[in-house]
């Protein structure tokens, strides 16, 4: 198996889910007693009020370099990225470092394509959901991305950085989720990218009225793979 470097997420409830994932599917398909060969590094943004500035991302493209030169030199063999919002300056990182990345929105814009879909909503944090950054790796997959909606955009802001990211979820963000993606589908929607890892505590991707493509999900699943040989 390669080994891989993970650059934890912005709570420690991403890097949890990376972990996790990425161990069962290595169980899964390669052996049942596997441990992924994985370097990780959990970094604290707490001292950074990003995003309010350009210095704010500044200092996070530098935090990122640095990890992940870290986690070069400790051995990992190509890097992973575990929070959406932090492949806002993924293209700076990665011209930094001697190491291939696994970009999360092209794993889920490959994914989509695969399965045909066309047409869908894109769930995040305010800068996810409106700026070009992600949403264009979707695109250039021929996915056409709802509008965002400025009311759904300060709720999905508030419900991830101020509960779920402090691993507090509530019934009442479960509803405001459940009747988000039921004016989706009645907008034309035929799915959901859920780009943003810390919202799987409040929503079922199993039991919705529209499939949802988790971004975690198919990120790790891609890694995993990688980490296994099959890709």
């Amino acid at each position: 198996m390669r080994k891989l470097g993970l650059i934890g997420g912005l709570s420690w409830v991403s890097t949890r889910a990376y972990f996790e994932r990425i161990n069962r599917y290595v169980r899964k398909h390669h052996d049942p007693r596997a441990l992924a060969p994985m370097v990780i590094e959990s970094l604290d943004f707490t001292g950074i009020p990003w995003p309010e500035s350009n210095d704010d991302w500044g200092k996070v493209t530098t935090m990122l370099t640095e990890s992940a030169n870290r986690l070069s030199d400790a051995g990992a063999e190509m890097i992973v990225i575990g929070a959406n919002v932090l492949h806002k300056v993924y293209r700076d990182v990665e011209a930094e470092v001697d190491r291939p990345f696994l970009h999360i929105a092209e794993c889920v814009g490959e994914k989509m394509k695969e399965d045909g879909v066309h047409t869908a909503a894109l769930v995040g944090v305010r800068s996810v959901m409106t700026e070009s950054f992600y949403r264009r790796r979707l695109v250039a997959h021929d996915i056409d991305l709802l509008p965002p909606r400025m009311s759904d955009v300060d709720a999905l802001e508030r419900i991830i950085t101020q509960e779920l990211m402090m691993g507090k979820a509530t019934r009442d963000a479960e509803r405001t989720l459940k009747s988000m993606f039921t004016d989706f589908e009645r907008d034309g929607a035929k799915a959901v990218v859920m780009a943003n890892t810390e919202l799987e505590q409040v929503v079922d991707v199993d039991a919705n009225i529209l499939p949802v493509y988790d971004c975690t999900a198919i990120h790790a699943e891609a890694a995993a793979r990688w980490i296994i040989g099959d890709q």
